[in-house]
């Protein structure tokens, strides 16, 4: 297993367990304990962790990251709903749009209309929300479960072969310095397919990810046309984007 295969792993057991051992992550990942422990420094430079005797927490207790099973959709549900409006506004009748996989974009799925529009998405929730709206056309690319997505180079291959209008893209942060990222490799590519494929890109992210940092970056801030977000952005990290160059769209004027 590559170390990066291995910083994935070892924060997605972060960001379900809160904290782990060395002895434990040494055992799930069948490599040594001095392995582990040169992981765990190299993810603590990064400001994703921090080690503790015999083991790591997270470097913030609601770091933000890949959500468990276990974790609910709610999660800063009044900031996403606001974001959801702000992107329904961009959706027009017959409309080729693609969703991103994440609880913003479920959202949007959520409040499109039962109306003539083709939606692309690799989001299993999705799929079930938009499959009883008749009238939308759904598209699913194929590939193999990556928790609530679908990924792999059939997904990526698929994608690259669309005309799609409007795609709104999920991050689990996103950083003036290094753009949008995430904590899993296995989404990289058909977030980037995306990119290439739509006329539009949008960015749909919460006050709560800006200036944080994931494990990956998967876009720069400049490849989407803007971040949508929530009234709760201080009007100091707006402008520190808005020096960076992006353009911000937000539920109230800030």
């Amino acid at each position: 297993m590559s170390s990066l295969r291995r910083y994935e792993k070892i924060m997605e057991v972060l960001l379900a367990q809160k904290e782990v051992t060395v002895a434990d992550l040494s055992e799930t990942l069948q490599v040594t304990g001095k392995t582990i422990r040169e992981d765990l420094a190299k993810l603590e430079e990064k400001g994703l962790l921090l080690r503790v005797h015999g083991g790591a927490v997270l470097a913030q207790s609601d770091q933000l990251g890949i959500l468990s099973q276990k974790e609910p959709l709610i999660k800063n549900a009044s900031a996403k709903e606001e974001i959801a409006e702000l992107a329904i506004r961009l959706i027009e009748p017959n409309d080729i749009i693609a969703l991103d996989g994440g609880s913003t974009t479920l959202e949007i799925a959520k409040r499109l209309e039962n109306q003539p529009l083709t939606v692309v998405t690799n989001d299993v929730f999705i799929i079930g929300e938009l499959a009883r709206k008749s009238e939308i056309r759904l598209v699913v690319p194929g590939g193999y479960r990556v928790r609530n997505m679908l990924a792999g180079p059939e997904a990526t291959a698929y994608i690259k072969k669309l005309n799609i209008q409007k795609a709104f893209l999920s991050a689990t942060a996103v950083h003036p310095e290094y753009g949008f990222t995430i904590y899993t490799g296995d989404l990289i590519d058909f977030k980037q397919a995306l990119l290439a494929s739509a006329h539009t890109a949008y960015a749909v992210v919460d006050h709560h990810k800006f200036g944080q940092i994931a494990l990956l970056t998967f876009a720069g801030l400049s490849e989407v046309e803007a971040i949508l977000t929530d009234n709760g952005l201080s009007s100091e990290t707006a402008e520190q984007f808005r020096q960076a160059g992006v353009r911000l769209e937000c539920s109230a004027k800030i």
